[in-house]
C-alpha cells in the first residue's frame, strides 16, 4: 500500500494538498486521530484500497507524539510511507488567518484572536510539530499559489521511494529564503545577465543567457564548488534514510543565475540520483 501522510501549520494549505492526491487517485481522509491510524490503514488494505492519503494535524495534539512508532509500524508491516510537511512563514499564516477571519484550531476562543496572541498560538504549534517536520519532506507554501502547490504535491507522490530524490530549487533572496530548504547557495555574486539589455527579459532556462553564464569563470568555478560540496555529502544524507533533500540556490531576481544553476545541477545529478526542478519565481509568472 502507498501512503501518503500530509501533516504540517495550520493555515498552510493541506486542504489543497488533499485535493490534488485525490484528484490523482488517493483515497483522502482528513484530520485522522493518530491512535486511529494502523486500525484505520489495515480496514482499508481489507478494502483492497492500495493508495491512501491521511492528513494528521495539530487538532490531535494530545497524541501527536505517537506518530513516530505508529509510522514505523506501517513500514514495519510492508507499506510505502511518504511524509510531506507544508510549512510557511508565521507572518504568511498571520495574513491568512486576518483575512479568512478563521480561529486557529488551538486558540480556544469563540472570537479570532489579536495579532499578537496569534503568533505566539503559531509559535507553539511549530513546537509541537517539530518532531514531525523533521521526519518529511518539506514544502514552504509561503509564496506559492494553489495550482503551484498542487503540481508539487503530485510530483514528489509520483517520485520512486526506492531512492533519495534531489530538489533544486531557484529563488530571489529579495523574496526571501525557502524555508524548505535543507542547503542554499547564495549566487549574487556572480555575472548578472539582468544588466545586458538583450538578456535581460530571458530566464536562465533561455540558450543566450546559459552561453553568457557558461563564459564567466567564476560561474563554473561556483558550480563545480556546489557539484563537489553535493557529492561529498548526498551519500553521507542517504545512509540516514532520507528520502528527500532541497538544495536551494538564490539570486537577486530568480530569474537567470540560479535558474541556469538549477538547470545545470539537475542534469550534472539525474544519472546518479532522481532529481526534480523548481523556479520558485518563474513558476509564480
Amino acid at each position: 500500500m502507498d501512503i501518503i501522510l500530509i501533516t504540517g501549520m495550520s493555515g498552510s494549505g493541506k486542504s489543497v494538498a488533499l485535493h490534488a492526491l485525490e484528484d490523482a487517485g488517493y483515497y483522502c481522509v482528513d484530520n485522522l486521530p493518530p491512535e486511529l491510524l494502523i486500525p484505520f490503514v489495515k480496514l482499508e488494505e481489507q478494502q483492497q484500497e492500495n493508495r491512501l492519503a491521511i492528513a494528521i494535524d495539530v487538532r490531535s495534539a494530545a497524541s501527536l507524539h505517537l506518530m513516530p512508532e505508529q509510522l514505523e509500524v506501517l513500514r514495519e508491516m510492508g507499506m510505502t510511507v511518504k511524509s510531506i510537511f507544508l510549512d510557511a512563514a508565521s507572518d504568511t499564516l498571520l495574513r491568512r488567518y486576518s483575512e479568512t477571519r478563521r480561529k486557529h484550531p488551538l486558540s480556544g476562543q469563540t472570537k479570532p484572536q489579536s495579532d499578537k496572541a496569534l503568533i505566539e498560538t503559531i509559535q507553539f504549534e511549530r513546537e509541537l510539530l517539530s518532531n514531525l517536520r523533521e521526519r518529511a519532506h518539506v514544502i514552504d507554501t509561503s509564496l506559492l499559489r494553489s495550482s503551484q502547490l498542487q503540481t508539487y504535491v503530485k510530483t514528489l507522490v509520483s517520485a520512486p521511494t526506492a531512492q533519495l530524490t534531489l530538489v533544486f530549487e531557484s529563488f530571489a533572496f529579495k523574496r526571501g529564503i525557502p524555508t524548505d530548504a535543507d542547503f542554499v547557495f547564495d549566487v549574487r555574486m556572480l555575472p548578472n545577465p539582468h544588466y545586458e539589455s538583450e538578456l535581460r527579459p530571458l530566464t536562465g532556462r533561455d540558450a543566450p543567457v546559459q552561453d553568457y553564464l557558461r563564459q564567466s569563470a567564476e560561474m563554473e568555478r561556483m558550480q563545480k564548488h556546489i557539484e563537489d560540496f553535493l557529492q561529498q555529502w548526498i551519500p553521507a544524507i542517504q545512509q540516514d534514510h532520507r528520502s528527500y533533500v532541497t538544495v536551494a540556490i538564490g539570486c537577486t531576481g530568480g530569474q537567470h543565475r540560479s535558474v541556469y544553476l538549477v538547470e545545470m545541477l539537475a542534469q550534472t545529478f539525474q544519472d546518479r540520483w532522481l532529481t526534480l526542478k523548481r523556479h520558485r519565481e518563474l513558476d509564480a509568472l
